[in-house]
């Protein structure tokens, strides 16, 4: 099997982590961009950090096989 061009590769995981931070931003009953910038929520930003994170190396492995 051919492997993904490194390019399209992360390409496609930004669009699908930019997508589950949409989806986790709009059923969250309350604003994540207000409780982390204006009410500096560290609690809740190292969070999303690992939120981040996670999606992250699960896209990467199903791309990677």
């Amino acid at each position: 099997m051919r492997r993904f061009p490194s390019v399209l590769a992360s390409v496609l995981i930004a669009l699908v982590l930019l997508g589950a931070f949409a989806f986790i931003e709009r059923v969250l009953p309350f604003s994540l961009r207000k409780e982390v910038a204006e009410d500096q929520n560290v609690a809740l930003g190292i969070i999303l950090g690992a939120f981040i994170l996670g999606v992250s190396l699960i896209i990467s492995s199903a791309i990677r096989g």
